[in-house]
């Protein structure tokens, strides 16, 4: 049987599709099958240049500039039919690009149209305050406005549903973007690109680059007419990027990575707690950010918790992502693949005991792709690596706790700070647990929500500033004092006014 030829992309710059400067292409591999499908531009320093010259040029002259709030938002929310109505072909480019499960990906390509419906319709409330000044004969009023090029750099495990929440807010603000997804993950990124043309958007307020972090976010990162860099991934490169920018004085916002505590009380509706334990490692195959990696259990409860967890586990259907009963797909990339299987010898080095899982998977169901069992760890102490350090994958780690104090010790003891969860119905224990855990989301008897109204992101080495909701505009705003004098005489030119 013949293979068929790999699906061949071009970048988009100034509202164009362009080669990569250099002419080269890399492979982009479907996880589930475990090896290439399409050829994505191998962009460089020159690629960088020409989006954010183009970028720039956009926001300082020709239809976008001149172009009303009001106006933009109506872009946006244009742009969000457009989604909902390529949701489903976007969530197929997802899945054969990231391997995550289409039930998941469909769901989240469809509800990303709401951050444009949102943002379009916030793009023209941004208003700015007239000040009471104590400064006689003299007006003053302050105004938004946008902050210019801004750089966004999206990771591999939800490209499209994690550039909403940049680009809905950057675009509302009237500022202009380059973007430059994950070389993992690039294809979804490049078909959304043709939507934004559809839309209306004037030529170079949207442009893509695509290629290695090196040879291409780095030059992006540092261009000096980049205004703001947002950034989601590692915190290792996040603390890079950040540096980075620091020698240009950009702005930054980053949301970077976790390790979550999932926290159960011994008066937990102990089924439900399973399920939002299950939940929040083992879906999306627990490369997600805000995954519930360490678990932990009240001790009068912990055995009787633990055998229901691990009879759930094991029930988990692995297989074709794009099968909708699929409920575990492959790993993203082989490099993280191998990284996950290191993490298990790791774990088990450290004394950690699997209580579920702990290998590679070798069902057949799982073909040729890059599968990990969904591995439970017990005996886990949270000094431990495994219990420190972010796997990004389907491993979780059982932490037993005496207390509530003890339990918000154990908690806040990482240097993450994303999320956490707790499991309990006792309200006045949901009110200090969501009080004393150092973590920017904080889930009560639920894991794994989020939504375009609310604020999300990250305390300690998890991330600066926030997405969604609607401070989130200002992230991409700066703003203006303006002073008006009223007087019929100018005072003193020797003395502060």
């Amino acid at each position: 049987m013949d293979t068929p030829p790999l699906t061949k992309y071009q970048m988009v710059i100034n509202g164009q599709p362009v080669d990569s400067a250099s002419g080269q292409h890399f492979e982009s591999d479907n996880p589930f099958l475990g090896k290439p499908w399409a050829l994505i531009p191998r962009g460089n320093a020159e690629d960088a240049n020409r989006a954010v010259e183009a970028a720039h040029k956009a926001f300082t002259a020709g239809e976008w500039p001149k172009m009303n709030a009001s106006k933009r938002g109506a872009l946006l929310r244009k742009l969000g039919d457009l989604i909902t109505d390529k949701s489903e072909f976007l969530a197929e480019i997802e899945v054969r690009d990231n391997g995550k499960l289409y039930a998941e990906m469909s769901a989240q390509t469809a509800y990303m149209a709401q951050w444009y419906y949102y943002f379009g319709g916030l793009a023209d409330k941004i208003e700015g305050a007239v000040i009471p000044i104590d400064k006689p004969d003299t007006f003053n009023f302050t105004r938004h406005e946008p902050l210019g090029v801004i750089a966004m750099i999206i990771p591999w495990n939800s490209p499209l549903l994690l550039l909403a929440w940049k680009l809905a807010p950057a675009l509302a603000a009237g500022n202009t973007v380059v973007i430059k997804p994950s070389e993992f993950t690039s294809a979804s990124t490049l078909e959304f690109m043709k939507l934004i043309e559809a839309a209306g958007f004037p030529p170079g307020v949207v442009n893509v680059i695509t290629g290695y972090g090196a040879e291409a976010g780095t030059p992006l990162v540092e261009h000096p007419r980049v205004a703001k860099v947002a950034f989601t991934g590692s915190d290792t490169t996040g603390q890079k990027i950040y540096e980075s920018a620091a020698r240009g004085l950009k702005r930054v916002s980053m949301e970077l990575g976790g390790k979550s505590p999932n926290i159960v009380f011994d008066d937990a509706h102990l089924d439900n707690a399973v399920k939002g334990v299950i939940s929040g490692i083992f879906a999306a195959t627990g490369q997600t950010c805000i995954a519930g990696s360490r678990l932990l259990v009240q001790q009068s409860i912990h055995d009787q918790f633990v055998d229901k967890l691990v009879a759930f586990a094991k029930t988990a259907k692995m297989g074709d992502p794009m099968n909708m009963d699929t409920q575990v797909g492959p790993v993203t990339n082989k490099p993280q693949f191998e990284k996950i299987l290191r993490y298990l010898d790791i774990a088990k080095n450290e004394g950690a005991k699997a209580l579920l899982g702990g290998t590679k998977a070798t069902r057949p169901e799982c073909g040729s792709g890059w599968f990990v069992e969904p591995t439970i760890f017990g005996g886990v102490s949270n000094n431990m690596r495994i219990a420190q350090e972010e796997v990004f994958g389907p491993v979780l780690s059982i932490i037993p706790f005496k207390d509530e104090d003890e339990a918000i010790a154990i908690g806040n003891d990482v240097v993450f700070g994303l999320a956490a969860g707790v499991w309990t119905q006792n309200m006045r224990r949901a009110f200090l647990m969501s009080e004393k855990l150092q973590a920017g989301t904080v889930w009560i008897n639920t894991y794994r929500a989020v939504s375009y109204m609310s604020p999300f992101g990250g305390y300690k080495r998890s991330g600066l500033g926030r997405e969604s909701g609607q401070e989130m505009i200002y992230e991409y705003l700066q703003t203006k004092s303006v002073w008006i004098s009223t007087a019929t005489e100018v005072p003193n030119p020797f003395i502060l006014r």
